[in-house]
């Protein structure tokens, strides 16, 4: 048994905008409202992250605090590692390994040099990267990883399977090479930004599409932003089998 908790389904500005006063950033639905794009997924005896984002702590006040096995890093932009330091109640259980690629734990030692020297003060977050090396597959704990290439416009970045269920965000195109990855889905969780063409980033249409060529048994769109529309207006329009994500959404599987 696996259950999947969405922690935040938004974009990089998260939703409501600040300053806009459109519709989706005004709308009483809490299914608008929307932080910054990460999921918790959870296993018998493992609980593991992807992604960090800026609102990460907000994201956990009303979970229960228990350890955290793992981390998984999609990339390095601000929006999917800004809360690295709210680890630091966590490390309470013991040391959090970060699974990223090279470039990625790069950027966090630039970032971050005060949880990396060789003498860090009392209290910054015990953390410890684990590279994530060629795309092979890992395990964290007795759970398998499998990380997929996904292109965020001309930047490599990850997705990643675990069981039945794959997570890819920040998706501008996915590489037909690791289209064998992705067979036999129970869950596809999938970003689709808004309607209008982005550079880097997918739209619904594109999103649906890929979706479509996946063909898992039932489809997320994460990653939005307010231009999407509303949840319960679009939601009604997608085809059977995909559905918009919403903060707090948790399935099991």
């Amino acid at each position: 048994m696996m259950k999947v908790r969405f922690l935040g389904t938004g974009t990089s500005t998260g939703v409501p905008e600040i300053g806009c006063k459109c519709n989706v950033c005004t709308s009483p639905d809490k299914k608008d409202n929307r932080l910054r794009c990460s999921v918790l997924v959870e296993t018998d005896d493992t609980r593991i992250i992807i992604d960090c984002t800026p609102d990460f702590r907000q994201q956990m006040l009303d979970l229960p605090f228990k350890k955290i096995d793992g981390l998984l890093i999609t990339h390095e932009h601000y929006d999917h590692v800004g809360g690295l330091d709210d680890l630091r109640p966590f490390c309470r259980f013991g040391t959090i390994d970060v699974y990223a690629e090279a470039n990625v734990q790069q950027a966090f030692i630039r970032r971050m040099p005060y949880c990396f020297g060789k003498k860090r003060y009392a209290g910054v977050p015990d953390i410890r990267i684990r590279p994530i090396d060629a795309l092979r597959p890992f395990h964290l704990k007795n759970v398998e990883i499998i990380p997929v290439r996904v292109m965020h416009y001309k930047l490599p970045i990850l997705g990643f399977r675990i069981k039945n269920f794959a997570y890819l965000t920040d998706v501008k195109y996915l590489p037909e090479e690791e289209l064998m990855k992705l067979t036999g889905l129970d869950v596809l969780v999938i970003s689709a930004l808004r309607n209008e063409t982005h550079i880097s980033h997918q739209t619904l249409a594109d999103a649906v599409k890929l979706s479509e060529k996946i063909n898992a048994k039932q489809t997320y769109f994460t990653h939005m932003s307010h231009q999407i529309g509303l949840h319960e207006t679009v939601n009604s329009q997608l085809p059977l089998g995909c559905s918009l994500a919403y903060d707090g959404l948790e399935i099991m599987m």
